[in-house]
């Protein structure tokens, strides 16, 4: 959150009034639509959290796996299998040589140590080079997300099957869209998008959602989740647990994987998340918390020498929340801010020009949006003033 400083510095038409050039460099902090009973944010809201800043990874190549991005968790980096482990806890049996990590046929799966939930999952696969079998029995293993849904891995290329058992397939449910695959024996490439599915007293608040790039390509576009799916058995909507760990199958080929890596994912609004379409009580809360900090701020930085940024404080604060004590004190200072100006000599009113353009227009802005009166006395006073000065007429 930021300091009353910063605030008033940034500006709304609640902004650098008070430094003017800061003002002009940074624009408003509001000044398109304020936060409604959905949305705790005003439209582009300077208040508003940041997005983390992630340095980019690189792609791979058929010979050399890319880099993650920095923010990151490697699952493996094609060195050792310390991670994982099997259904039963013991130490992962699968074979690892050459930046790459094989399935031992008749060893079983394994899975993360590491549980997690909502992820950005990378995975790289390969089938083996030498095709044997078909359908289902040709460089099948599969990736279980939460230790539970199946991504299948499959060797589809020019390999028939049925059609929600490809590569690519949330199994058993849905079939890929396409089938983008690399010829057996070179590299393909999972990106997976995974949220899970939240539920609250029973009831479904949010299904969750699978998305899979494969090589690139759109195979599963945010398919709402129909349970884990599986073999045969039609799985149905449920809820999951908090964490689940990632699990790859031996399913009998000596398929390939290398690396593996997860970002965490920002909560949904269903999960405490105040970015999206909120609840009414969830926006509510959000916005009390906002208009909260920012008067605790105006309090901490208040001076009698400053009334301008204790009173744009106080207002920029009602944009969130209509507090009584706080609307009486903003428009109390108002009233002496305008009185203040009539007390100016005709030499020292010029110097206020553009500060009483700008307090004007977010007089204007919170009496449009009803966080003030529609009869504001200040504001009527100030447009006078303006106007009588001639400040809004465009200089030659």
């Amino acid at each position: 959150m930021k300091t009353p400083s910063a605030f008033l510095a940034s500006a709304l038409v609640l902004g650098a009034w008070a430094i003017t050039s800061w003002a002009a460099a940074t624009g408003p902090v509001f000044y398109g639509d304020p936060p409604d009973d959905h949305h705790p944010w005003a439209v582009h809201d300077r208040n508003r959290p940041q997005p983390v800043r992630v340095a980019p990874g690189t792609f791979s190549a058929p010979e050399q796996p890319g880099q993650p991005p920095s923010d990151a968790i490697r699952l493996f980096d094609g060195t050792d299998l310390s991670q994982w482990e099997t259904d039963k806890g013991a130490p992962a049996p699968w074979r690892v040589r050459d930046g790459y990590m094989e399935v031992v046929p008749g060893s079983g799966g394994i899975r993360t140590k590491a549980k997690f939930a909502d992820c950005q999952l990378h995975l790289e696969w390969a089938a083996p080079a030498k095709v044997e079998g078909s359908g289902q029995g040709r460089g099948n293993s599969g990736v279980f997300l939460m230790g539970r849904l199946e991504v299948q891995v499959l060797d589809s290329y020019n390999n028939e099957t049925y059609a929600d058992g490809h590569a690519g397939a949330y199994y058993g449910i849905h079939p890929p869209l396409a089938l983008p695959l690399r010829p057996p024996g070179e590299w393909q490439v999972y990106d997976i998008v995974f949220r899970r599915p939240i539920y609250r007293d029973g009831k479904p608040v949010d299904p969750g959602y699978l998305t899979v790039f494969l090589n690139g390509v759109l195979v599963q576009d945010h398919a709402v989740l129909e349970g884990s799916g599986g073999h045969m058995g039609r799985t149905r909507p449920g809820p999951f647990p908090a964490q689940g760990p990632l699990s790859l199958q031996d399913h009998g080929n000596p398929t390939r994987f290398r690396n593996i890596w997860y970002r965490e994912l920002p909560p949904r609004p269903a999960d405490g998340g105040t970015d999206g379409y909120l609840t009414p009580e969830a926006t509510l809360a959000k916005r009390r918390e906002v208009a909260a900090s920012i008067r605790e701020a105006t309090a901490k930085s208040a001076v009698a020498t400053d009334p301008i940024s204790e009173m744009l404080g106080l207002m920029e604060s009602l944009v969130y929340e209509l507090e009584r004590a706080t609307s009486e004190r903003a428009q109390a200072l108002a009233e002496q801010y305008v009185a203040s100006l009539k007390q100016l000599t005709p030499a020292q009113l010029p110097a206020k020009r553009d500060e009483a353009r700008r307090v004007r227009d977010a007089f204007k802005y919170l009496v449009k949006f009803q966080r003030l009166p529609a009869e504001f006395a200040p504001l009527a006073a100030l447009e006078q003033l303006i106007k009588e000065q001639g400040w809004d007429k465009r200089r030659q």
